[in-house]
């Protein structure tokens, strides 16, 4: 079997309808970093060292997204390294009143763990943690 030609995803665009605050939304209660913006367009890019976003302001009226209806980003899964950090996340997004859809749950029987919130703009936020893919974690 031929070796893939990709190497992984190198950012993800996301329009949203909140530019700022679904900025703030990842560099002050996640903790990543604001890499550059562009004014002239404008967007705000953000990364958490291994994953970059970049953030697009819409330009006009928006329709909410529906998952079960539209074609599109169903949600953005954001792998964490310890199921602390899930808890973490969730008490922090809880005491600056992000809307969660679900608080941390074993994903069907487990081991695995996530939640899922929705960012400032509408956009579904999962948070995952796979004891396989953090090892060393205890379960």
């Amino acid at each position: 079997m031929p070796l893939p030609l990709t190497q992984g995803v190198h950012h993800v665009g996301l329009t949203v309808s909140k530019l700022e605050e679904s900025a703030s939304f990842f560099t002050t209660l996640l903790g990543w970093h604001e890499v550059r913006r562009n004014p002239d367009y404008p967007a705000i890019f953000v990364s958490d060292g291994t994953t970059m976003l970049s953030l697009w302001a819409a330009q006009a009226s928006h329709s909410a997204f529906d998952r079960r209806q539209h074609v599109g980003l169903h949600h953005l899964a954001l792998g964490v390294s310890h199921v602390s950090d899930l808890h973490r996340i969730h008490d922090t997004l809880v005491a600056h009143h992000i809307r969660i859809e679900f608080a941390p749950e074993h994903v069907g029987k487990g081991p695995d763990q996530h939640m899922m919130c929705e960012d400032p703009s509408g956009i579904r936020i999962e948070f995952r943690w796979s004891p396989s893919v953090a090892q060393g974690e205890e379960q």
